[in-house]
């Protein structure tokens, strides 16, 4: 699961993708604008067949905090 998570991650950071963690923080880490992150939780929507409520998305500061949702959800 996390590996998918980083394989769409990386379409949006300039980091590489071995340097993606579980800890590494979507805004700090990975540099991601909000219209960044609306974008990634639209392609993990579509990835996953599920629906992200917007409230949720701003309790998603993390990779692991993305697989933990997704592996709960789906």
């Amino acid at each position: 699961m996390i590996e998918k998570v980083i394989d769409i991650l990386v379409d949006y950071t300039i980091l590489e993708k071995n340097n993606i963690t579980e800890q590494s923080k979507l805004v700090i880490d990975l540099g991601l604008s909000s219209l960044d992150v609306i974008n990634v939780v639209v392609a993990f929507e579509e990835e996953f067949d599920i629906e992200i409520p917007d409230q949720k998305i701003k309790e998603l500061n993390t990779v692991g905090d993305i697989v933990e949702y997704i592996e709960q959800n789906v």
